[in-house]
This record gives structure tokens, C-alpha cells and sequence, in this order.
């Protein structure tokens, strides 16, 4: 029997809800089809945005949208995107699939996307192939509410309200598509930039108000890039100078079988399950990693680690053009799902936000579209359980496992847990079952707590178990019964390919 430790009693860091944000670029039929069908498509909408989609992701309380890229994102020219629609530039997306890109979803469809979320915004700006001046610009465009030649061609544009930027991302990937640079170079530029990134809403209303600004971080284990980046942007003899940088990012995709071959979302084996789970907790290693380097510059942890793009990443669906990055979604990306958000909160006082990659029809979707037709992934359903841990404490907790797999080299914790304590006093308790086959009895002691019910859900399924257009509820939420309380805590039994919940009630 595998025991579970719990102190509710040791409150460790605010798990903080844009942990759970999302990712929406212009690639394949994410924004395109995805969520924006225009506002004449006999699909329902509202000002263009699926009704059915939008509703979806309100359910889970999506915190945070990052847009519009990415490796979009350095060679996007935001001008090209404002204005009637008719006039708009037209362009080839170079990067994914070679197809046109209209222009029709830009500035203005984003800040009405996520005003019908309700959600927090995340811009990422153009240093690669963009100008200071155009970003600065576009800035102004978004945020300044006076007089100013960018906030008079938004009025003009039909917005006489600025919009609010929560997080600013300066670049993408600007090791790789994003220009290619080196981290010293890569340091230099963000610094210039970002000087004109101008936290125009603290200035007029006089509140701490102000745009977050996100550095391009390191890509996976590039331990180099982020200890270079820090040592030219961080300065030690000044505690004021981190406010050039709120956070850093940090970019990791599984490949089961590797960058170039990658792997079937939906055809493989047992070696391939424990690979591809491996590889999704090897994300401890690379936030611990990653994280003792900015502790050697932030020891008082005031810039976050923002994971802003992670999740799995297969070959295409057969049939599908291969820039569009389609994927189907099984029981095997549950896993992966809650195993890596288990690891995010564990590292809450650090990690301050994700992004999954991506939200619609690419690479880990949530929600997967066909016409007016609409499936939510076993991915979905994992973000709709976890998020309870939204701006919740996360509390200590300790939790038996043993190293699974089918080879040496590719091995993964049987179980993964995280707990958190909300704002009513309730627990909440995230557990996975990465065994294909073992169902694992759990003894939960819980230090100076006593447990008056339990509530229970849980996402579960064979290993090749995914929702289809033909079978859209084959995975699903299921309540969870098979738990009882003890003197101590509660016991409980996790069957195998299993993400669990459970929502323990204090007794009074």
C-alpha cells in the first residue's frame, strides 16, 4: 500500500491560476475554424467566436491566452491585422502549412476573444523580423487612453477604449525561429525593447496595474541560455532592476520517438506509453534545473518561470496537411497532463504560469473541431478536474512511488500527487496512475485534519482510449466512489491509466 502524507497545516506557495492558461496561434485550424468562424458563418457565434468553443473553455476557467504565436509571433505585423477586414494584408504563413492567412482575426477579435472568456491576456511581440517602434506601437495601440497618434487610429478602428495587457511576451523562441540568436545578443535585445514596452495603464490610473514582460527563456535543458540571459539582464547591485523582467519562459515538448520521427498519438505500444510518460515527467528535472540557476540571481523568487508552451507533440493525423500539427488526443495525454500540472504546482513558488500548446486543433488541444462539430480531449477533461488548484494554497505533501516502465532508459513514477487548500478550508487532491495495469491502494494520513466527506472524480480509460466525432463521450469525468474515510485521513484505490480528484471537506 502506497501512503500519502498530507500537512494542511504547512502552506507552501499560492499555486497561481495562469499555471493553467492556454496557447492560440496562427497555425492550421487553431484560430481559423478553431474558435473564430466569423461573424456571417452559419455556425453559432458571437461577434465571430464559436459559441460552443467559448463555452467550453469558460467551463474550465481558462485564466490566460497567450497570442498570437510562437514562431508566428516573429513575423507577425500586427498593422496587417486592424482595420476593415476587407482592406487587410493578406500573407503566406510561412512557417505552418504555406497556406494564406487573411489577417481577419488580429488586435481588436483577440481582446473581444478573451473579453468573452474573461480571461487574462498574453501578447507576444515581434523582436525577431519586427522594429522598437512597431512594438512600442502596437502597445500604445492596445493600452494608451489620451491623445496619441496609435489611440486615435484605435478610436478610428471602432475601439474608444484601451484594452489591458496582463503579460507581454518580448519574442519567441529567439533561439531558434525567432531569429536564430545567441543568448548574449538574444539579452542586449530584450533589454533595448523592452524599454519601450510602457506600462501606459499604471501611468494614467496610478495602480500597479502594469504589463507583465515575459523574457524568451531557454529551450528544454538549455541550461546555458538561461544562465547568460540572467547574468545580462539581471543586476545583482540593483533590487529594482528585475522590473525589466516578470518572467522567463521556458519551452518543452515530449517527442516520444524523437523531433524527427516523433510518434503515433494513437497507435502505439506499451514501450511507447512509458516513453512518452518519462520523457512528460522529465519537466521536474528541467524546472528544478532551470530554477536553481535563477535562484543564483533571484534568490527572492520575483521573477516566474513561465512554462508557456509544453505538452506532447506526434506525428500529424494521416491525411492532414503536415504544417497544420493535427493531433488526436487518447488517455496517454491525461497522463501526461496531470502528471506535468502535478509537477507545476509542486513548483508554485517559482513557476507562476503555463501554457498548454495548443488550445484548439494543434499539438495537446483541449477541444478538437470538425465543421459545426465540436469533441472535448481527455485533455480537457484533466484542466476541467484540476481546476480547483486555481489560486488555491499549495500545502506539503509526500507520496510513495516507485519507478515503472519496460526498459531501463525510460522509466516514470507509478503516482504523482499534488494537493492544495482553497479559500472554504477544502482539500484538493490530484493523483496519477501511470501503470497500464496496477490499481495502487492509497493510505492518506493528514496531519491535523479531519475529514468529514469526500468527494471524488476521476478521468480513466484503457491506454489507447480517446473521444471521437463518432464517440465523443469515451472519456469523460466519472464520479469516484472508491474511497472511505479512516481515523487518520482517507484510504483509496486508483485504478490503472487514471488522473483522480478528490475534494476533501474538513470536519468542524
Amino acid at each position: 500500500m502506497a501512503k500519502l502524507v498530507i500537512n494542511p497545516e504547512k502552506q507552501v506557495s499560492k499555486i497561481q491560476k495562469e499555471i493553467y492558461g492556454h496557447f492560440s496561434e496562427h497555425l492550421g485550424r487553431c484560430i481559423y475554424e478553431g474558435i473564430y468562424v466569423g461573424e456571417d458563418s452559419p455556425i453559432p457565434n458571437v461577434n465571430g467566436m464559436r459559441t460552443d468553443v467559448v463555452e467550453a473553455l469558460k467551463k474550465i476557467k481558462i485564466p490566460v491566452l497567450r497570442w498570437p504565436g510562437g514562431c508566428f509571433a516573429d513575423e507577425y505585423h500586427w498593422k496587417d491585422g486592424i482595420g476593415p477586414k476587407g482592406t487587410r494584408k493578406k500573407m503566406i504563413n510561412t512557417h505552418w502549412g504555406g497556406v494564406v492567412e487573411d489577417n481577419s482575426f488580429g488586435t481588436h477579435e483577440y481582446f473581444e476573444l478573451c473579453r468573452q472568456l474573461g480571461c487574462e491576456t498574453y501578447v507576444n511581440g515581434n523582436l525577431g523580423s519586427g522594429t522598437v517602434q512597431e512594438m512600442s506601437e502596437w502597445v500604445e495601440y492596445i493600452t494608451f487612453k489620451g491623445i496619441s497618434p496609435m489611440a486615435d487610429l484605435r478610436k478610428e478602428n471602432g475601439h474608444e477604449e484601451p484594452w489591458k495587457i496582463d503579460f507581454f511576451g518580448v519574442g519567441n523562441e529567439n533561439w531558434g525561429c525567432g531569429g536564430n540568436m545567441n543568448p548574449d545578443f538574444y539579452a542586449n535585445e530584450y533589454r533595448r525593447y523592452q524599454t519601450y514596452v510602457r506600462n501606459y495603464n499604471s501611468q494614467q490610473d496610478g495602480k500597479e496595474s502594469g504589463i507583465k514582460k515575459v523574457c524568451c527563456g531557454p529551450n528544454a535543458d538549455d541550461y546555458e541560455w538561461t544562465r547568460e540571459v540572467l547574468k545580462t539582464c539581471f543586476n545583482h547591485c540593483d533590487p529594482s532592476i528585475h522590473g525589466h523582467m516578470d518572467g522567463l519562459s521556458l519551452h518543452y515538448y515530449v517527442h516520444p520517438e524523437g523531433w524527427q520521427i516523433k510518434g503515433s498519438a494513437t497507435e502505439f505500444d506499451e514501450e511507447a506509453w512509458y516513453k512518452t510518460l518519462s520523457k512528460a515527467y522529465y519537466m521536474e528535472e528541467l524546472i528544478r534545473r532551470h530554477s536553481a540557476i535563477m535562484d543564483d540571481f533571484d534568490p527572492d523568487k520575483k521573477i516566474g518561470l513561465m512554462v508557456d508552451e509544453w505538452g506532447t507533440w506526434y506525428t500529424v493525423e494521416p491525411g492532414t496537411n503536415p504544417g497544420f500539427l493535427y493531433q488526436q488526443n487518447t488517455i496517454r495525454d491525461a497522463l501526461a497532463a496531470g502528471m506535468t500540472l502535478n509537477i507545476f504546482n509542486k513548483h508554485a513558488d517559482r513557476v507562476k504560469m503555463a501554457n498548454l500548446a495548443q488550445m484548439v486543433n494543434v499539438l495537446q488541444s483541449v477541444i478538437l473541431t470538425e465543421g459545426s462539430d465540436m469533441i472535448l480531449t481527455p485533455t480537457y477533461h484533466v484542466f476541467d478536474m484540476y481546476k480547483a488548484h486555481q489560486d488555491a494554497m499549495l500545502v506539503e505533501s509526500f507520496i510513495d512511488s516507485e519507478e515503472i516502465g519496460l526498459t531501463e532508459e525510460y522509466r516514470t513514477p507509478n503516482l504523482t500527487e499534488s494537493v492544495s487548500l482553497d479559500k472554504k478550508g477544502n482539500l484538493h487532491i490530484t493523483v496519477t496512475n501511470a501503470s497500464l495495469t496496477e490499481t495502487y491502494p492509497v493510505d492518506t494520513h493528514m496531519i491535523e485534519f479531519s475529514a468529514a466527506e469526500v468527494l471524488g472524480e476521476m478521468v480513466q480509460g484503457e491506454m489507447h482510449s480517446m473521444n471521437t466525432f463518432e464517440n465523443p463521450e469515451c472519456v469523460t469525468v466519472k464520479e469516484f466512489t472508491d474511497v472511505r474515510i479512516t481515523e487518520n485521513g482517507i484510504c483509496f484505490n486508483i485504478p490503472p491509466c487514471a488522473v483522480l480528484h478528490l475534494t476533501v471537506k474538513r470536519k468542524v
